[in-house]
């Protein structure tokens, strides 16, 4: 696993996974919080590539909540349905209009062995955007509060800061 942080704020920007595969080479990076950076092929005009109007699903946590960001959803707030599959441990979003549906987990409350509540869980709409929220439970909350006791602790280089060794 490795994560990014503002050093400044100590906000999460980026956490990603990586698994070993049947062979014991390390698999592709998976990005679990954050924007996955753009692929090489995507600086480059290519005859085939994906629509700019399709939906963009990102999560992007704040200090009280989970929060992900679909863009490029045009609907009304009112077409959009989002809940709680206790038995599959995910929540799903759909719209009336059978244009979207969505189901994703929450990592970090299937670590932790949490359950979901659907009182937790709110959404909105605004600028083609939905922004569905759920409300960080107590043991993630303390969790996190001593992650980052222990991140203030560390030393941060700020950039350029890297030694390089010449030999």
């Amino acid at each position: 696993m490795a994560e990014e942080y503002d050093s400044k704020t100590h906000e999460l920007f980026v956490r990603k996974w990586r698994k070993k595969t049947p062979l014991g080479a390390y698999g592709p990076w998976e990005i679990e919080v954050g924007e996955a950076p753009l692929p090489v092929s995507a600086l480059q005009p290519d005859f085939l590539k994906e629509s700019n109007s399709n939906p963009i699903f990102i999560r992007k946590d704040t200090k009280s909540s989970f929060q992900w960001r679909v863009r490029n959803l045009p609907y009304p707030k009112e077409v959009y349905s989002v809940t709680v599959d206790k038995a599959e441990r995910c929540c799903i979003v759909r719209t009336t209009n059978k244009k979207y549906y969505k189901k994703f987990s929450i990592p970090d409350l299937d670590r932790c062995n949490l359950e979901l509540f659907e009182s937790a869980l709110s959404f909105a709409h605004a600028n083609n955007t939905l922004i569905i929220n759920y409300q960080k439970p107590k043991e993630i909350l303390a969790i996190e509060e001593e992650l980052q006791r222990e991140l203030k602790s560390m030393k941060t280089n700020a950039d350029g800061d890297v030694e390089c060794k010449t030999q």
